[in-house]
């Protein structure tokens, strides 16, 4: 049986999150707030036309950035309003509700694997308690044999970072760069972000 998300957790207790959370980017962006670090370091990692899987999409943010500069990009996210969002936003991507515990891509006709996968906005920290290795897991088996997972949580939020890299290495991912911002800085002891640059480990994995 399917354990309940934090994320969905929190919209039992809070009927208006999702609502809420579109707004708080709209009124960010009508601002002229800077969106689109995540996938400003995602493009410059990939060819152009890349195919990229935004893991935990939300309302598409990043996605359809990387979408509008000219990628196929799918994104996945548990809550249909986020999704709804998405797909009203960002037509030219491609939107589906799943649960990342089971992502399973090639049951929805989606059977190449990625270049790249991307998960930021701390969707790391909102999974169903325990189940984060499953998640991992499930994206190492999206992945091509070249492909790399880049992946963004802060800290103080229930997941180590420690507990972190020792899952990732357990699913067959590798660690290839540890920073602590979208832009580039290195991960330092006190810091209170991550960005872990992950790729298929040779021999792990099925």
């Amino acid at each position: 049986m399917r354990k309940e998300t934090l994320w969905e957790a929190k919209k039992k207790q809070n009927p208006g999150h999702s609502a809420w959370y579109i707004q708080r980017f709209e009124q960010m962006r009508e601002q002229g707030a800077d969106l689109h670090g995540e996938a400003r370091l995602i493009d410059a990692m990939v060819p152009r036309g890349a195919r990229i899987l935004d893991a935990g999409a939300g309302p598409g943010r990043v996605g359809g950035e990387l979408a509008r500069r000219g990628h196929a990009v799918v994104g996945v996210d548990v809550d249909p309003e986020l999704i709804d969002a998405a797909r009203n936003d960002h037509p030219q991507a491609t939107w589906l509700v799943g649960d990342l515990t089971e992502l399973d891509l090639p049951a929805e006709g989606i059977r190449e694997p990625f270049d790249l996968i991307v998960c930021a906005g701390n969707v790391m920290t909102f999974l169903a308690p325990g189940t984060a290795p499953e998640v991992l897991a499930r994206m190492r088996a999206h992945l091509a044999p070249e492909g790399r997972v880049v992946i963004g949580f802060g800290a103080g939020r229930g997941y180590d970072f420690g507990q972190f890299f020792a899952d990732a290495e357990a699913a067959g991912l590798g660690v290839e760069l540890k920073l602590s911002t979208w832009d580039l800085r290195p991960l330092t002891p006190d810091a209170g972000f991550l960005v872990a640059v992950l790729s298929a480990a040779r021999g792990g994995g099925e």
